[in-house]
């Protein structure tokens, strides 16, 4: 079974704005990419020759200067393409989905590529027809935004005449070219009232790839909305003529699998829907959970028995999860082709990650979701799931790690009881078997009793990452006899050090203290780790600096404390970093959480609440970092194997009073309580930089404060409740 890969390439439109995946994570500008995918093994790749961009103005007109470099890159590279010309687009401006014209025309430019490349073997003409027709014709989510059945049908029926013209065209060219067609498969289940809606989603699905193999007739399940559309002698047209998949490709993400509930009073919480029932991902509702991409392999292998691929793999979510995707989908390929199933690869989807797919590319929010490569420094930067897919395509060298990695011992939140976001469905048609667990060498996380410690501990629990949280006296990170002991008994294959000295004002008084719990300690536990091959990750702060650049610091940038506890932080990155030089050193500032009471934000809404008011440094400009994604963030930087000093905050400078007002605003409290104040009005004895905001070499990876602050909101409005 081979290893295929993708970046996401879509080029769509919403009104009169389209959107371009290529220039938003960068690829556009770096032919470069094409070698970090070759590094990975992929033996074919998913690449994009887009009507859109190449033909944007009007028909006949096309420029290839981009694609061409490209393509004789692949070549040189030994990468099969497999080219698409249409991704969840609606072409051109000058044309649309709804345009009687679009598959002539369509047609006609799928030649001058085809003629352009006459090498090229394997085609997609267009991206996930059936899935594009109802974003673009039923829920009017993309131009040209219909909200019926018969648009979307009409959209539907013009993709399925564009494939096909364009298969003509291409095989004209050269005879060999194979369709490998995509679309997005999933099972629909529901409640027994919905029994008839699931019944209609369910034979939907398989719509789009029906009408390629000729199967649609009078006796089909769909003929008569056919013929509502007034579609039937378009239909009758295609099926005469048959444009059957060489190869049928499945794209099956986590939330393919959906369940409709119509018990809507089961739901206080959610605003009721207009249609009247509740459409829910599956995993998040169902139990025990839906079994996913084998069943649908499954069904389209007896459905059709056409050979399969799996032309799309990825999921949005925290490293190692992404890791269980991949590899549970990797596995569930293998397992079947075993069975007889023809399978012939897995494509490696979003290679650079994706914008906005969380609004289904709705909005411009610049909602970044990570991939193997992550792009938001500007230089791709390999992530864990490289190895991964490198084990795939063949590396015995990661196939070792990706075998023995501790994240792969639990199964993935789909999987697991976490999933369930609401009272579970309990089902019993198909019952699947839990997955193998295996308990592996855990995290361990010093400084139960602090802010940070206990995140880690949360977020651990969240990802299924076996952890050990360790006190002072389970773990004196001063102490090297201590130190020996914890890592000898829990056997950890990675240390977050997380304890250490935060009273930065009482620490002008207490520098030996200071020292000993920042410095001392966190350079034995760099040697401990360093003796024993473990990974290790320690925080720092951003009163290392000075505030005399006037601008955001970077990593790179010399740390020139005015404080001890500043002094102490320096102290101890130069330290660990010469006794581990593959430690991750993490600079932050200014936390905030929901989930701890002794942090500014939770001060500030403590007092506000009471009605008294907060005093807060105007002329002190940090960035806040909300903790939570903190954790996150730093986890994977472990997971990838990240090393030196990054910075991670949630990118917007504020000074304290600024924030102390944010504070309030968003919560909904009285803004004009947060008073601005002088040091000396603070009881402020260290004394602090001015203006210390922490920028990234390595790419802003958290969210926006905003973003942050509106999260915070949510959960303490719950914690309230």
């Amino acid at each position: 079974m081979e290893l295929w890969g993708g970046h996401e390439c879509t080029v769509n439109r919403v009104e009169d704005r389209f959107c371009d995946q290529n220039r938003l994570t960068g690829h556009e500008g770096r032919v470069d990419d094409l070698e970090r995918f070759a590094s990975l093994g992929v033996k074919a790749l998913r690449y994009p020759v887009l009507w859109e961009r190449v033909g944007p103005d009007r028909p006949g007109e096309y420029d290839f200067s981009w694609s061409d470099a490209r393509l004789a890159e692949l070549q040189r590279l030994g990468i099969r393409p497999i080219l698409g010309l249409l991704h969840h687009g609606s072409g051109p401006s000058f044309t649309s989905l709804v345009d009687p014209d679009m598959p002539r025309l369509f047609g006609d430019y799928a030649r001058a590529v085809a003629e352009r490349y006459p090498h090229v073997e394997d085609w997609t003409p267009v991206n996930e027809p059936l899935t594009t027709a109802r974003f673009a014709g039923l829920y009017g989510h993309w131009f040209p935004h219909g909200r019926d059945e018969t648009s979307f049908l009409t959209c539907l029926v013009t993709e399925i005449e564009a494939t096909a013209a364009a298969m003509k065209a291409v095989r004209s060219v050269n005879p060999h070219a194979r369709l490998i067609q995509t679309d997005d498969l999933g099972d629909n289940y529901g409640t027994p009232r919905m029994k008839r809606l699931v019944n209609h989603y369910n034979a939907r699905r398989w719509l789009g790839w029906d009408l390629l193999v000729g199967q649609v007739d009078e006796n089909h399940y769909y003929w008569r909305w056919i013929e509502k559309a007034d579609l039937a002698d378009r239909v009758k047209a295609i099926c005469a003529d048959p444009c059957p998949p060489d190869i049928i490709g499945v794209n099956h993400y986590v939330t393919s699998d959906r369940f409709v509930d119509h018990r809507l009073s089961r739901y206080p919480d959610l605003v009721k829907p207009e249609i009247g029932f509740h459409d829910f991902t599956a995993t998040r509702v169902m139990d025990p959970p839906p079994p996913g991409l084998e069943s649908v392999l499954r069904q389209a292998w007896e459905r059709y028995g056409i050979p399969l691929a799996v032309t799309e793999s990825h999921l949005g979510c925290t490293r190692e999860e992404q890791m269980r995707w991949l590899a549970e989908g990797w596995n569930t390929c293998l397992k079947l082709k075993n069975e007889g199933v023809d399978i012939r690869a897995l494509t490696a989807w979003a290679l650079l990650g994706n914008y906005d797919w969380c609004s289904l590319l709705t909005v411009e929010a610049n909602h970044y979701e990570g991939g193997p490569f992550d792009v938001r420094a500007g230089s791709p930067r390999a992530t864990a799931l490289t190895r991964v897919l490198k084990a795939f395509g063949g590396d015995a060298e990661a196939g070792a790690w990706l075998d023995k990695h501790p994240a792969m011992g639990r199964p993935g939140w789909w999987r697991r009881d976490i999933r369930l976001e609401h009272a579970p469905y309990v089902w019993t048609e198909k019952k699947t078997a839990p997955m193998e667990e295996r308990a592996g060498p855990p995290i361990l996380i010093t400084g139960a009793s602090g802010t940070l410690g206990q995140a880690l501990a949360r977020a651990c629990e969240l990802r299924g990452l076996d952890y050990v949280l360790t006190d002072r006296r389970a773990c004196a990170i001063d102490d090297p006899r201590s130190i020996a002991q914890a890592l000898d008994s829990h056997e950890p294959w990675a240390v977050i050090n997380a304890a250490g000295w935060v009273r930065v004002d009482d620490a002008e008084g207490e520098r030996d203290a200071c020292f000993r719990a920042n410095a001392d300690g966190a350079a034995l536990m760099a040697q401990a780790c360093a003796e024993r091959g473990l990974k290790y990750t320690v925080f720092s702060s951003d009163l290392v600096f000075d505030g005399a650049k006037n601008d955001a610091y970077l990593e790179d940038d010399a740390p020139k404390p005015l404080n001890v506890y500043g002094a102490s932080k320096a102290a101890a990155e130069e330290r660990v970093l010469k006794a581990l030089p593959e430690a991750l050193v993490i600079r932050t500032a200014a936390f905030f959480s929901p989930f701890d009471a002794y942090n500014f934000a939770i001060w500030v809404e403590r007092e506000l609440r009471e009605g008294r008011p907060v005093h807060a440094a105007e002329g002190f400009v940090v960035t806040p970092t909300f903790v939570p994604d903190l954790v996150h963030a730093s986890l994977d930087l472990l997971i990838d194997e990240e090393q030196g000093v990054w910075h991670l905050t949630n990118q917007e400078p504020v000074s304290w009073f600024d924030f102390g007002r944010r504070v309030a605003e968003t919560l909904d409290l009285d803004p004009r309580l947060v008073r601005a104040a002088r040091p000396e009005e603070l009881g402020w004895r260290a004394k602090r930089p001015t203006y210390v905001p922490l920028g990234s070499r390595h790419g802003q990876l958290l969210p926006k404060f905003e973003d942050a602050l509106a999260r915070h909101k949510e959960r303490r409005r719950t914690e309230i409740a």
